[in-house]
């Protein structure tokens, strides 16, 4: 099970870090990622992290100011997001694969959490 927390209200401009807690399992060897979807559109990449956490992936679209990280000790994963436009407003979803291969893939995952509401005001 993931379970994302840390989303809510925040004015342009401003932080809010994003956290991923798995249960039932370790993902300790598992790819993980985080995507999110906008009303009316189709879920998008954000970012993603090897198992090891040595590689990182990001959507052109959040480089420079999103930072993924995991706490494998604590089965937990984040995403730090600085310098938030009303654009990136969405439900965030923490996923989790088997495979750390494509994980700019939705399909690459196995499991995915209910996501969390980030809402960025203008």
């Amino acid at each position: 099970q993931l379970v994302e927390s840390g989303g809510g209200l925040v004015q342009a401009g401003g932080s809010l870090r994003l956290s991923c807690a798995a249960s039932g399992r370790t993902f300790s060897s598992y790819g993980m990622g985080w995507f999110r979807q906008a009303p009316g559109k189709e879920r998008e990449f954000v970012a993603a992290i090897n198992w090891s956490g040595d590689t990182t992936y990001y959507a052109d679209s959040v480089k420079g100011r999103f930072t993924i990280s995991r706490d494998n000790a604590k089965n937990t994963v984040y995403l730090q997001m600085n310098s938030l436009k009303p654009e990136d407003t969405a439900v965030y979803y923490c996923a989790a694969g088997r495979s750390s291969a494509r994980l700019w893939v939705g399909v690459s995952y196995d499991y995915w959490g209910r996501g969390t509401q980030v809402t960025v005001s203008s």
